[in-house]
């Protein structure tokens, strides 16, 4: 039986709206250094994420297959999970924003949709094989981003230590800010799918098809939404990242852009939805223990953790309480 076109509607809407809050909060961690150093300013900076983001999300659909067709089985997808899975990482979005928490949109959506599909058909329907694939990803990404940064930073240092540091300003000025194209397009190409993934979910859940097709206007809204969502609305997460972690100089903010933006880059090749934040978070942690481990402030880091653990039963319990109440009412 079809679902009603209503619900599609909603549906898309609601992932435009994701892509939005997505935006808000992982868009961001890709200029959060760029604008901490005041290499750039946002004024500068969000049109060039938002450019980089639309030539990610264009670029490949790996992940967005993963989303749209390996969290719950295709046979069993309903709108109603998609939407309630949406809904749910939507609400956490918004309220971890206000108080500047970058957190997992990814995996908060993942586990949304997981608790949407086990509240309207059980867990029989979950694909167990790929969510133990994404859910592998949580520890093994921050670690490498956290190494990488750590790693990269101490390269640099030994690399340059004889150039003037008013010369090397003026060189990891400008490699900090293709450091920072390099880290949209990437979560273009990873985080930024995530919508196109739901929209095209939606559609075959809608039509009935077998095939997953993802049209391109549904590429475009993401990409635009995302950016239209960094623009308004992600300024607190680019204040925490870029200025409350650490002290960051450009060089500091390219090592740490060049090892998350890799680390989310091989995952997007390979399907895995890996979250921006922790890659983008931990390296900027890596880089500034490379000066003293004091000089990383370890509070705001553990705030950060907190809301990443957060994430997995709040967005879990939320999908699940959203498709319960429109399981009644469809």
């Amino acid at each position: 039986m079809l679902e009603p076109l209503a619900l599609l509607i909603g549906v898309i809407v609601a992932a435009i709206g994701f892509g939005v809050a997505n935006g808000f909060n992982d868009a961001a961690n890709a200029i959060a250094t760029v604008i901490g150093t005041r290499t750039l300013s946002p004024r500068a900076a969000v049109p060039m994420a938002a450019f980089f983001n639309f030539l990610g999300a264009a670029t490949g659909t790996a992940v967005a297959i993963t989303i749209g067709k390996g969290i719950v089985a295709a046979e069993a997808l309903t709108m109603s999970i998609i939407f309630s899975g949406v809904v749910a990482v939507i609400i956490w979005t918004t309220i971890a924003t206000r108080f500047g928490m970058p957190i997992s949109i990814t995996h908060g959506l993942v586990v949304g949709l997981v608790g949407a599909g086990i509240a309207t058909s059980g867990s029989k329907v979950i694909v167990w094989g790929v969510l133990t694939k994404v859910i592998s990803a949580v520890p093994i990404a921050p670690l490498l981003g956290l190494v990488g940064g750590f790693l990269v930073m101490v390269a640099i240092l030994w690399g340059f230590r004889g150039i003037a540091p008013e010369r090397a300003r003026g060189i990891f000025s400008k490699l900090q800010i293709a450091s920072a194209a390099f880290l949209a397009y990437s979560h273009g190409k990873n985080d930024g799918q995530m919508p196109i993934g739901l929209i095209a979910m939606a559609l075959m859940a809608y039509h009935g098809y077998g095939e997953f097709h993802i049209p391109f206007w549904a590429i475009a809204a993401s990409a635009a939404s995302i950016s239209f969502g960094t623009l308004i609305g992600g300024r607190r997460v680019i204040e925490t990242l870029g200025l409350k972690v650490t002290t960051l100089r450009p060089v500091n903010g390219f090592a740490a852009n060049i090892s998350a933006a890799t680390v989310i880059e091989i995952a997007s090749h390979l399907g895995i939805p890996v979250s921006t934040t922790h890659c983008v978070s931990t390296a900027i942690m890596g880089v500034g223990a490379t000066r003293r481990l004091s000089a990383v402030r370890w509070g705001i880091a553990r705030n950060i953790v907190l809301t990443w653990i957060l994430t997995f039963p709040i967005c879990g319990i939320l999908g699940w309480l959203v498709a319960s109440i429109l399981k009644l009412a469809f």
